[in-house]
């Protein structure tokens, strides 16, 4: 099945304490269906001090489901589905809102 959401893409988060917020797709992992996204379900890590590092309390980014994230519409910048369509003999995604082409 092709992925709906790529690396790239700007997100809005459905459901969850990050509800609303809007972000880039940093990483995605196809095997669990979970994305990174820039900004988005920040959560705390203790790092222990090293000569590397300062250590302390280090804020980064946690994966978030992908069936809580939408992709935003290129034109509207609102939460949209995505469909595909074939142009010139290859596989694009749109969005269903408002018929803009998202790749491609």
């Amino acid at each position: 099945m092709a992925a709906k959401i790529v690396k790239g893409d700007k997100v809005i988060v459905l459901v969850g304490k990050d509800k609303g917020k809007t972000g880039e797709v940093v990483q995605v992992f196809p095997k669990t269906g979970r994305a990174l996204v820039s900004g988005v379900n920040m959560v705390i890590r203790h790092l222990k001090q090293s000569e590397k590092n300062a250590g302390g309390r280090i804020p980064k980014e946690a994966s978030i489901h992908l069936s809580n994230l939408a992709i935003t519409d290129p034109k509207s910048k609102q939460a949209a589905r995505v469909g595909f369509k074939t142009v010139d003999g290859k596989k694009v995604r749109f969005s269903k809102k408002s018929g803009e082409l998202i790749n491609g």
